[in-house]
């Protein structure tokens, strides 16, 4: 056995033993070659060698660090719900209460934590605006939104393959305007809207309000939108709109992949269906391949894109946009009929800074930032959560998906937490009926720290706790 082979025995053996736990940080390089009496090179391939097995993960200007043992994925079941209906969930109108804490450890909300964000480079163009354009910054924006800002949304879309006209855009208070103004313009009380399930709780409470009718498609873990069964569901009911998050569905962080996504897109064509797409977590693969938008595989003319820069730029900005096609001229009135106009100051800040700063390179270090919180959450739970606790995988997004053992209270496990100033989601917020009583969703939206780890060690404790 070589040198570099016995060294990576001997830490795997450590490992074994919990000797090292997960999460943990590998004696550095110079610390392994000393001890144990081998060149810094042989302490390397050691490393390597584990990083190959997938034991060890190597982290920036860090070293290397025990990977957590690989988990269950969440269990897929298909949607409970065989016919639409209303949504019916009480759990759905609680949220705000949650939502309005100041004093909870975030956990609960799919948001950047202030640090993750280029905070000087917006107060500057927020300045710069003020400073040489006071009158425009001041006034009501048109309807539609400033040009200057639509042909930087324009731009972006251009350089992802997708042909998107400055004239189809029309800017938004975030994304969840967008999408609630898209399905006021484009449905009535009592249409059916097709969602996945589970989904992200803004968009049934949006088709609550306009009473419309839901109907389930299943999302899966690890392969998003299930479009066999979503193409029977097409078949079985007359469905207005589908309104789909095929890039890192909150709260799974499931990617559809671009075949599924054509496919998806010719079933809702052939049936005349029109797709409502939420994009607003596609910028955040982890990966740095940002993947397509349906807008940019769209043959049909049968999609409206809602998104927003909320997730990648300081989310009180509150801008979001619709690509609105065909819909466009319909989705301005109904924009004007609603509030007349939006904000400028910020359309104007955010145009000016996107022409004067690289948005790319923030969106390289909080990718990479993000992943590494996902993988640190992750380590956290495969060392204090109960050993059956199942987590999804994600390769995007801001949102981690747990399964808890059966025997565990999960509600309980929420509300004993909310009393500790711990937030988290609760699964059954993402259901239009409260399934996924066993689930909770995690926000990987903090950089690590010792608070977290704690917080983690004691989300673990009190899930261990309220075993029935």
């Amino acid at each position: 056995m070589l040198l570099y082979e016995q060294l990576a025995d001997q830490l795997r053996t450590q490992i074994a033993q919990g000797a090292l736990r997960a999460g943990e940080r590998l004696p550095s390089i110079r610390q392994l070659a000393s001890s144990h009496g081998v060149s810094a090179a042989t302490a390397v391939q050691a490393c390597l060698q584990l990083e190959r097995e997938g034991i060890a993960q190597a982290r920036p200007r860090s070293g290397y660090f025990v990977q957590a043992a690989a988990t269950a994925t969440p269990a897929t079941r298909p949607s409970r719900r065989r016919a639409p209906g209303a949504v019916s969930n009480p759990m759905l109108q609680d949220v705000l209460d949650m939502l309005s804490r100041d004093d909870l450890l975030p956990l609960h909300s799919a948001t950047l934590a202030p640090e993750l964000l280029p905070q000087s480079g917006i107060t500057a163009a927020l300045s710069h605006c003020l400073r040489h354009a006071p009158l425009a910054a001041l006034d009501y924006a048109p309807p539609q939104g400033h040009l200057a800002l639509r042909r930087q949304i324009t731009q972006r879309y251009a350089q992802l393959g997708a042909s998107v006209s400055p004239d189809e855009i029309v800017i938004t208070a975030g994304a969840m305007e967008a999408i609630s103004l898209t399905l006021r313009t484009l449905t009535q009380p009592g249409d059916v809207v097709l969602v996945e399930s589970p989904t992200y709780h803004g968009i049934l409470q949006a088709i609550a309000a306009l009473h419309l009718k839901v109907l389930e498609v299943p999302n899966l873990p690890e392969r998003g939108i299930d479009v066999e069964r979503l193409d029977q569901l097409l078949q079985k009911h007359q469905v207005r709109a589908a309104v789909l998050v095929p890039n890192f569905n909150n709260p799974l962080g499931s990617l559809t992949g671009d075949d599924a996504k054509r496919s998806l897109l010719a079933s809702c064509a052939r049936h005349g269906t029109i797709v409502i797409e939420d994009d607003i977590y596609g910028e955040l693969a982890w990966s740095g391949q940002r993947p397509s938008p349906l807008r940019r595989l769209d043959r049909h003319g049968i999609v409206v894109t809602c998104s927003s820069f909320s997730k990648i730029l300081p989310p009180g900005l509150r801008v979001g946009w619709i690509v609105g096609a065909d819909w466009t001229d319909a989705l301005v009135r109904a924009k004007y009929f609603s509030t007349v106009g939006g904000a400028s100051l910020q359309q104007l800040a955010l145009a000016h800074y996107l022409q004067r700063h690289d948005l790319e390179r923030h969106l390289r270090r909080l990718r990479k930032a993000l992943a590494d919180n996902a993988q640190r959450l992750r380590e956290g739970i495969a060392r204090y959560w109960p050993a059956e606790t199942r987590t999804c995988n994600p390769s995007g997004g801001l949102s981690l998906w747990l399964q808890l053992p059966q025997d565990i209270d999960t509600y309980a496990t929420f509300e004993a937490a909310l009393a500790e100033g711990i937030g988290t989601s609760p699964g059954t917020l993402f259901s239009s009926r409260g399934d996924y009583a066993d689930c909770l969703r995690l926000s990987c939206g903090l950089p690590w720290s010792e608070t977290l780890d704690r917080a983690l060690l004691r989300l673990g404790k009190l899930a261990a706790k309220n075993r029935r």
